[in-house]
């Protein structure tokens, strides 16, 4: 766990993580982001800093390729 540093305050920082094996490329979570954070390239989907991890596209994914996780 995290340390942040506004007001010492322990928080759980969250990461995104996409399964290159389930990931169909059809484009619903790049779609679904309020923050244009999620870019889909030919291998992985990337997520830049403007993710919020507010899990729309975690849950609109079809093939259940994304999920957030604890940073360990």
């Amino acid at each position: 766990m995290e340390t942040d540093q506004r007001n010492g305050a322990h928080v759980e920082v969250l990461i995104m993580i996409a399964s290159t094996e389930k990931c169909m490329h059809c484009g619903a979570c790049v779609g679904s982001c309020p923050k244009n954070a999620i870019f889909l390239n030919e291998i992985v989907l990337e997520f830049n800093e403007n993710c919020n991890k507010c899990g729309r596209c975690v849950r609109i994914c079809p093939a259940g390729a994304l999920k957030m996780e604890a940073k360990k």
